[in-house]
């Protein structure tokens, strides 16, 4: 089972490196987009401030957290040598560890009336992660980086961009109901700039993952 701790090892690097670039792409979006017109000296700091100190002390743990848990369920499925109808079962009892980490259940008003609609897509990203996962720490190949290990794993493009897509529409799902009533943030301040900024980070992000399947491929 060696070829498992090195993908496992392979993947958190990647993951947490996405994690970190996903942070600093979205404190450039929040002073980018940022405009208050005369009150901008006072609500940019004020913004930029809470953004920081959310990024240092919520989003990186609570991220960290979803990785180290995908994981390390992922490497339970195989290990232990639970069969494909047994993976929902497993992801069920890991979830609420997932949810925990996961930002908009840290973010949002849990009495709120679209609250379980953002709940049951949290269910639905996580349990296709894991299934991404469990495919990535399965390749018994010679790989030498991320990228390899994709390759291995995803064998065609078309594959690769089906599933890319699946795992989009979830984040876009979320984002949507975020934007159709912004009181579900807990966050009184600057609600419609985070969400602008969030929104535009996604599309982003979106066009660099397709860029980066078709040259890898």
């Amino acid at each position: 089972m060696s070829h498992v701790e090195r993908n496992y090892s392979i993947i958190r690097e990647k993951m947490i490196e996405q994690m970190e670039e996903s942070i600093r792409l979205g404190r450039t979006l929040i002073d980018t987009e940022l405009d208050a017109g005369i009150f901008n000296f006072i609500v940019k700091p004020i913004i930029k401030n809470f953004y920081d100190y959310w990024s240092k002390h919520d989003a990186r743990s609570g991220t960290l957290e979803q990785i180290q848990v995908t994981l390390d369920t992922a490497k339970q499925f195989i290990k232990n040598d639970v069969t494909e109808d047994s993976i929902g079962l497993l992801m069920e009892k890991t979830f609420p560890r997932y949810l925990q980490g996961d930002q908009t259940f840290r973010q949002s008003n849990k009495r709120h009336k679209n609250y379980k609609r953002l709940k049951e897509i949290a269910k639905k990203t996580y349990l296709s992660y894991l299934n991404q996962v469990i495919l990535l720490l399965n390749v018994k190949d010679d790989v030498k980086d991320y990228n390899d290990l994709c390759l291995h794993a995803f064998t065609s493009k078309e594959k690769t961009k089906r599933i890319l897509s699946k795992q989009l529409e979830f984040t876009d799902e979320s984002i949507r109901i975020v934007e159709e009533d912004l009181t579900i943030l807990n966050v009184t301040i600057g609600r419609k700039i985070i969400i602008k900024s969030l929104r535009k980070g996604f599309e982003l992000k979106k066009k660099e993952f397709f860029e980066g399947i078709d040259t890898v491929y």
